[in-house]
């Protein structure tokens, strides 16, 4: 167990409250670390180092080229770091370290999108009726606070910073207060790959006390925040005080759609991995499988079959295809919603704790069946490998229970005939929709949700969007009187 200070202004540092709290390894529930417990003193300070910086002008005016530099910079020591970053990841959040190098290379790749996207923000020549230049000029927002979730966290602090950083703007970012180890172990490159003090800030705390603070601070332009939905409407009505630009990327309860025609041993695997990838930590997971009938009942069989396959096991194991819950309070949650789906609807698999495991937030991958969408555990987002398998008769009705729900972050589509799923691609109300596939996520892409799943989109060129100004600027080519008087 070690003690990691935050990061603010270029220095690593400790809470001004003197306080500190425990990160835990969730395979073993043993402390790993313990970090600042951050408060509205340390976010002032934060906040004010970025100000500083932003309105000193030494990272806004820079050039896109030396920002994009430095960007590919820091994407090359997250490859050359990426075993120690991996191991780090997968010790605190609990995914196996088979996914963690995924979501490490991903991170890299992040960066490294957005160091080339730096130099492509392109203004526009306005074609006005005057003898006049009219221009429109794309400028950094300015100081945001970035919140950011804990199943992916190496990867959403990527998501935030990279585009944040490439448009000019400084940031004041807060991990998760259960997996803040991997954005602090790669704080310490900042420095020597050449950002200036205060273009980026980490402030380590609980939602309450640190999170809360930043959004609500007059002198921070922007809030981008990735986690739930309840938190995402305290958010929007904080920042509306001080009229914040807001970026929003909330829950799912994404359905996962097949049709009798989709390739059989492909579809069963991808429900599987839609719903259990992550141990269900993800906010875009499957977690609604909609089974047309006439294939409903192999179906289930097939995947309650394969389900006890999955290996459980240390995050570290190679082998292991499903690790821990990130946190106690995550598996009481999980657990919780278990047991009420006991209650709803059809238990084929799973349903309780991994019994093989001696200590650690081990649940088993679970699937109901006979599902009606009415239920609880089809009507609330319970992150984790609980699955909700829900018969349907025809397109019309799959179509109707997909979007029978108050999210819309993703949705899958299975079937071979093409036009019956882009008839549905059409039809679904979700940010993300995939045909034969489920969660391929790529930077190119824009990502994020309709309804209560939020709105505004990252990656791609949409992410450096959000963090973008536009200014109109009129010259008068004429040199003549306005000749109004």
């Amino acid at each position: 167990m070690y003690r990691v200070p935050m990061y603010i202004n270029g220095e690593f540092v400790e809470s001004t409250g003197n306080s500190w709290f425990p990160v835990f390894d969730p395979s073993t529930e043993d402390t790993i670390a313990e970090v600042p417990d951050g408060n509205a003193t340390d976010v002032e300070l934060a906040v004010k180092a970025a100000r500083q910086a932003f309105d000193g002008g030494d990272w806004p005016q820079a050039t896109a080229q030396h920002r994009g530099r430095l960007l590919f910079k820091l994407a090359d020591y997250i490859r050359q770091q990426s075993a120690q970053l991996s191991e780090l990841e997968s010790r605190n959040s609990g995914k196996p370290i088979t996914e963690a190098e995924f979501d490490v290379s991903d991170t890299a790749t992040c960066f490294e999108y957005y160091g080339g996207m730096a130099t492509k923000v392109l203004g526009h020549v306005n074609p006005v009726p005057d003898n006049a230049l009219s221009l429109s000029l794309r400028e950094p927002v300015g100081v945001t606070g970035q919140i950011i979730p804990w199943n992916y966290p190496l990867a959403m602090a990527a998501w935030k910073l990279a585009p944040a950083l490439a448009a000019g703007c400084c940031c004041v970012l807060k991990p998760a207060e259960q997996t803040p180890l991997t954005i602090l172990e790669l704080a310490k490159s900042f420095e020597e790959i050449g950002f200036p003090k205060g273009v980026i800030n980490i402030v380590t705390g609980f939602g309450e006390t640190a999170g809360a603070p930043l959004v609500a601070h007059p002198d921070v332009d922007k809030v981008a925040f990735t986690g739930s939905a309840a938190v995402g409407k305290l958010i929007l009505r904080s920042a509306a005080e001080s009229i914040k630009r807001v970026t929003l990327e909330l829950g799912g309860k994404s359905p996962n759609i097949f049709f009798a025609d989709s390739d059989f041993e492909a579809a069963v695997d991808g429900a599987l991995f839609g719903i259990f990838i992550n141990q269900g930590e993800v906010c875009s997971a499957g977690s609604r499988i909609l089974v047309e009938r006439s294939i409903y009942s192999k179906f289930v069989e097939a995947m309650a079959a394969k389900a006890k396959t999955i290996k459980l096991g240390p995050p570290l194991d190679r082998e292991t295809k499903m690790g821990p819950l990130v946190s106690r309070e995550q598996y009481d949650r999980v657990r919780s919603y278990q047991e009420i789906g006991k209650g709803e609807a059809k238990l084929v698999a799973g349903g309780g704790r991994f019994e093989s495991a001696a200590k650690g937030f081990y649940v088993e991958p679970t699937i109901f069946a006979d599902v009606d969408n009415r239920a609880q555990i089809a009507r609330e987002e319970i992150f984790g490998p609980v699955a909700a398998v829900i018969p349907f008769d025809g397109e019309s009705e799959a179509i109707r229970i997909a979007n029978d729900t108050p999210y819309g972050l993703a949705a899958a589509v299975w079937s071979r005939d093409i036009f019956r799923a882009l008839r549905v691609v059409k039809a679904v109300r979700a940010g993300v929709v995939w045909v034969n596939h489920m969660q391929p996520t790529y930077v190119e892409a824009p990502w994020g949700g309709y309804k209560q799943s939020g709105f505004g989109r990252e990656l791609g060129p949409w992410g450096i969007e959000e963090y973008l100004e536009t200014k109109q600027v009129h010259i008068n080519l004429s040199e003549q009187p306005i000749g109004w008087y």
